[in-house]
This record gives structure tokens, C-alpha cells and sequence, in this order.
């Protein structure tokens, strides 16, 4: 009996060790509540990854949709990115008689993708051709569905991430952000494996099937996530006192430090963003690689992702400085793109794997040190207004950015090619490098706007070890 409970003992303290973020759990969050929580950020990747990846392809190549408007619905989705910060703020003031402020916003906010991935199958039949009806209902339907899948993304996301600020204390914070990425990751993942392997025999009902079964998924998913998470309290949603969003923001975004945090990580997150549709291209149009090898870009990709919000989270569960955390990320980026670069006139594939994994590295460390300094700036009657604003700026960076690498990478090939810039830069591979040197550029003005917000955190720090230490010495 007692080798038993020796060993069961054994066991327990073993788990938190083999287990990645098993010490993200804490009494207030256990590891169980914890990962159903990071269920939502599983869907969230899951509808990025239909609309970005799956959707795009099946849209141009399968359903013969002309390309200008695959664009155009994928941007629609954007056009709530820059609301995350109001829908942030209403979650914090939301009045109920059931005592929530955080679960009546992420389940509308699932109703939403739902609604929006039920009807998206028909629409896009629709706006293919396939009918004897008018066309321009496949046109509206169409954008209806995009519409409403991207505000309720933005939506779930967004107090979904407030949500778990409120239940994580702020000791475990940072490890509680490395497991929400690390399930975003893990949903765009496995979702973009599970659809090319359903859709590997398109046809029409197989569409269907493909995207309403990830609208059931997502209700369901959110459902279990949503369970028994935040506590009822329905004196502090009646008592809320009210307050006018336009103020809320003001004095929010009127602190110094939070104006430069907000352009900090617009920089960055554009800084890394423009790459996201270009590196593939780039591998097998200037590199010569294989399809295969290109593909395994990805791989590399969310592996050096994967990494950085690893050394992250223990860096931070530390004491780090998110801050310093976010400049590391920015100056690998830095030299990830340089990599990128030379790979070009060195003709090197490794250099280019090299550069590619130190990209999702640097993009790891920066998303995840900006993230847990907005959640430890974030008050506890505010956590959803700044985690909105994280979250307006990264998404609107990121999807201006790649919109914009595209227009630049064509117009710059175009005037390389055209002989204007002289002989020795009539090249295929201008196009690309002058993408990539304005990431650069990017990265070196998130440095910039870094650096001040790292003084000032060293300065907060070292006022709170003296006053610690004259604490002591009084006793």
C-alpha cells in the first residue's frame, strides 16, 4: 500500500515535467479548466485556416471564382479587426441578471461563426455559377457568410483572451498565454491537415460537408470551453457603474507607454506579417525548390513558433520583462530576414530553412512578450478594452501588411524588370527582397518604440526591489 502511494506521489511530481504547460495550472485555474478554455483558441484557428487557406484555394482553382473577389471576401473579415477594442470594453461593462460579463460575448460570438460557416457552403455554390437564379445573391450570401465567421472570430477571441486574464493569476499569466497560442497553433494545424484530407476528392456535397461539420465543431468545441469558467456574480454586473466608451479609450490610449505599446506592436506584427504569402513563392520561383520543399516552410515555420512561445513562457515565468522578451523576438526577426535575403544571391536552401525557422521564432517570442504586457497593464475593470486594443492593432497590422506585400512585391518585379533601376537589378528575385527589406525596416522602428517601454520597466523594477529592501530593513 504505501509503494502505491509512493509511486502515485512520484508520478504527480513527474507529470508538471514531461508535461508541456502542466505548471501553467494553478489552484484558481487547474490544468483541466485550463485546457478546455484553450478550446476556443482551437476554433479560432480552425476558421483562419478555412478562410486564409482552405477557402482560398477550393475558391480559384475548384469553383473557377475569379480571383479579385476571393480577395475581396477574405479581406471582409478585417473590417471588425479594428472593433475588438469596443467589443473588449462592452465586455467589461456588460450588465446581467446572471452575474456574467465575459460568456453572453463569446457564445454570441460562436452563434456568429456558426451562422456564418451554415450558410457559407450554399453561397459559394452560388456565387461559383451554379444556379438558374440571379448571381448577385451568391455575391451577398457570400459576403454575409465572410462578415459574420470574421466578426465572430474577432468576438470570441478577443473576451475569450479577457476571459482567461480574469481566472489566471498574474503569477501564471505568462504560461497561460504560451498554452492559448500554442492551441491556436495546434488548431490551425491539425484543421489544415483534416480539410486537405476531406477535400482531397472535391465535390460540391463534400464542401458542404466539410465546412457546416466545422460549424458544428465550433459550437460544440466553444461550448465544452465556455463551461463552468466564469464564476456567477450578479451584484458586480448590477453595480457596474457606467461608463462612455469614447472616454474609457481616451484615458487609455493617452498614457504615453500605451500609445507606444499599441505602435510597437503594429510595427512588429507588420514587420513579421509580410512574409506570410510570399515565402513559398519565393522558395521555388528564386530558390528552385521543390512543391514538397516549400510545403515543409510551413513546418518550419510554426516549429520556430512553437519554440519561441516555449522560451517565452519560461523566461517570463521567471520575472522576465515582456517588454525585453518582444525586443529579442524583433532583433532575431531581424536577422531572419537577412538570412532570407542573402539566401537569394548564395543560392542556399539551407540558409533560407535557417532563416525561415528563425522567423517563426522571433514572431513567437515578440506575439507572446506584447501579449502578456498588455494582459499585466490591463486593470481588472479594463482587461477587455486593452486586450482589444492588442488585438484591433495585430490583427489590422497583419492583415493590411499581407494585402500590402503582394501589391509591393508585383509593383517592385514590374519597375526591376522594366530596366529602370538599372542592369543588375533586372532580377525575378527584386520583387521579393524589397518585401523583405522593409520588414526590416519594420522591425528596426518596433525596436525603437521598444526600447523606451524596456527602461521603463527596468526603472519600475529596480524601484520595487529598493522599496522591498528599505521594507526590510524598517522590520
Amino acid at each position: 500500500m504505501r509503494s502505491g502511494r509512493a509511486l502515485t506521489k512520484a508520478l504527480m511530481r513527474l507529470g508538471p515535467a514531461i508535461l508541456p504547460f502542466a505548471d501553467a495550472a494553478t489552484v484558481e485555474l487547474p490544468l483541466g479548466r485550463l485546457l478546455r478554455l484553450a478550446l476556443f483558441q482551437v476554433t479560432v484557428g480552425m476558421a483562419a485556416v478555412l478562410l486564409i487557406g482552405t477557402l482560398n484555394r477550393v475558391m480559384i482553382v475548384e469553383l473557377g471564382v475569379p480571383a479579385w473577389i476571393v480577395a475581396v471576401m477574405l479581406a471582409l473579415p478585417l473590417i471588425f479587426a479594428p472593433l475588438r477594442a469596443l467589443v473588449g470594453f462592452r465586455s467589461d461593462t456588460h450588465r446581467s441578471v446572471l452575474g456574467w460579463r465575459r460568456v453572453p460575448y463569446i457564445w454570441f460570438g460562436t452563434l456568429l461563426q456558426f451562422g456564418g460557416l451554415a450558410i457559407m457552403p450554399f453561397a459559394l455554390l452560388i456565387l461559383s455559377g451554379d444556379t438558374t437564379g440571379p448571381l448577385w445573391v451568391g455575391d451577398v450570401a457570400a459576403a454575409l457568410a465572410f462578415l459574420l465567421v470574421g466578426a465572430g472570430l474577432h468576438t470570441t477571441q478577443t473576451v475569450g483572451l479577457a476571459l482567461a486574464t480574469d481566472l489566471a493569476p498574474a503569477h501564471a499569466r505568462p504560461k497561460v498565454v504560451a498554452l492559448l497560442c500554442v492551441a491556436l497553433l495546434f488548431g490551425m494545424m491539425a484543421s489544415a491537415l483534416l480539410f486537405g484530407l476531406f477535400l482531397a476528392r472535391f465535390s460540391p456535397v463534400r464542401l458542404i460537408q466539410v465546412i457546416q461539420g466545422a460549424a458544428l465543431v465550433t459550437i460544440v468545441l466553444n461550448g465544452i470551453a465556455l463551461w463552468k469558467q466564469e464564476p456567477r456574480d450578479p451584484s458586480r454586473t448590477q453595480a457596474a457603474p457606467t461608463r462612455d466608451f469614447r472616454s474609457s479609450w481616451r484615458d487609455y490610449a493617452g498614457q504615453g507607454a500605451a500609445r507606444r505599446r499599441l505602435v510597437a506592436i503594429g510595427l512588429g506584427t507588420a514587420g513579421f506579417s509580410m512574409q506570410d504569402i510570399l515565402l513559398e513563392p519565393y522558395g521555388g520561383q528564386i530558390l528552385h525548390l521543390s512543391v514538397g520543399a516549400t510545403t515543409a516552410l510551413t513546418a518550419l515555420l510554426a516549429a520556430g513558433g512553437g519554440l519561441g512561445l516555449l522560451i517565452a513562457a519560461r523566461w517570463l515565468g521567471r520575472g522576465g520583462d515582456p517588454f525585453r522578451v518582444s525586443a529579442v523576438g524583433v532583433g532575431i526577426g531581424i536577422l531572419a530576414f537577412s538570412a532570407v535575403v542573402f539566401a537569394a544571391p548564395l543560392a542556399s536552401a539551407d540558409l533560407f530553412a535557417a532563416g525561415v525557422s528563425l522567423i517563426g521564432l522571433g514572431g513567437g517570442l515578440f506575439a507572446h512578450g506584447t501579449l502578456t504586457a498588455s494582459m499585466n497593464r490591463a486593470g481588472p475593470e479594463d482587461t477587455g478594452l486593452a486586450l482589444g486594443a492588442w488585438g484591433a492593432v495585430q490583427a489590422s497590422a497583419a492583415g493590411l501588411s499581407i494585402a500590402a506585400s503582394g501589391l509591393v512585391r508585383d509593383i517592385g518585379g514590374a519597375i526591376a524588370q522594366s530596366g529602370v533601376l538599372g542592369e543588375g537589378m533586372n532580377e525575378p528575385a527584386i520583387g521579393y527582397l524589397i518585401v523583405y527589406h522593409i520588414e526590416i525596416a519594420l522591425l528596426f522602428a518596433a525596436l525603437i518604440a521598444l526600447g523606451p517601454l524596456v527602461r521603463e520597466d527596468a526603472r519600475a523594477a529596480s524601484r520595487d526591489r529598493l522599496g522591498g529592501s528599505l521594507a526590510e530593513r524598517a522590520a
